[in-house]
């Protein structure tokens, strides 16, 4: 049941009126790699030509979303996190964030933010909350964060003046770097009072073959098709989390980051290529 303060900003106009069949698109494609169906033609080729460079993007994916799961757990459950501002949610699947929050405590409060029309399409299953929580959507980029942060929408589903979970799972590395996704995450966390936390999770060229991680840089200095991943090194990577407290077991494989209760055997680090992390804003 979706709590009276749960809502959608939009953009005017139907969402399907920007969708763009014939160009991949990050979240779709994602989708695509989880075995979703909300995807297209321009979706599964772009998804099949990065699996051909990188054959186990597929488990990458599966073991990111984990990660989430998991890390969502941890801040609702012994971190006592109530708010959560989700950002880069993509198309919802099983174990979104409010899933997981409310059944620690239902009366956690999610904000969702995405810039693809298809996810706000399917946004009406990110607003199923449970009565005592909220959950709200907001059509808008990463790279706007004031625009974000001072949404109406989110300001009734959020209280700013007490901590929040910004959770940026596998967002960043969309972003080049001549958008400075650095200031960004600066930007947001400066709103965000002590005791607030980051989770964030980022694919990196640390463990591909030279000659693909030289082609991947390469494609993401030029610009590259539409959702292009820049790869990042893990000191680029702990970067993100300057100024913050690093909990237990720091930035490390995703595939790692408290993974006892994993199914064995576990991944490694190099099929997956993907760092994660939390941390605790002082």
């Amino acid at each position: 049941m979706t709590s009276e303060a749960s809502g959608t900003a939009t953009e005017p106009g139907h969402p399907g009126d920007r969708i763009d069949t014939s160009v991949a698109h990050p979240a779709r494609r994602y989708n695509y790699w989880l075995g979703g169906k909300d995807n297209f033609q321009a979706d599964r080729e772009s998804g099949d030509a990065m699996a051909a460079r990188f054959p186990t993007i597929r488990l990458s994916a599966v073991e990111n979303r984990r990660f989430l799961r998991r890390a969502v757990r941890h801040l609702a459950g012994e971190a006592g996190i109530r708010q959560f501002l989700d950002i880069g949610t993509g198309i919802p699947t099983a174990d979104n964030t409010h899933e997981v929050a409310q059944s620690i405590d239902p009366r956690a409060r999610v904000v969702y933010v995405d810039n693809d029309p298809i996810v706000l399409a399917h946004a009406r299953a990110l607003l199923n909350s449970s009565t005592e929580g909220a959950t709200a959507y907001l059509d808008a980029d990463l790279r706007d964060p004031e625009r974000i942060l001072a949404h109406p929408d989110l300001r009734r589903t959020l209280d700013l003046s007490q901590p929040v979970a910004l959770m940026l799972v596998a967002v960043l590395h969309f972003v080049p770097d001549g958008d400075d996704p650095y200031t960004t995450v600066t930007r947001l966390l400066d709103a965000l009072p002590a005791g607030s936390y980051l989770a964030a999770s980022h694919a990196t060229h640390d463990y591909l073959p030279p000659a693909v991680a030289e082609e991947a840089k390469a494609a993401a200095r030029g610009g590259g098709p539409h959702g292009v991943i820049n790869l990042r090194a893990r000191d680029e990577v702990v970067r993100f989390f300057d100024g913050l407290e690093l909990i237990e077991p720091g930035v490390c494989s995703v595939a790692e980051w408290r993974a006892d209760d994993e199914p064995e055997p576990r991944p490694s680090v190099a099929d997956v290529s993907m760092y994660g992390g939390v941390a605790r804003k002082p």
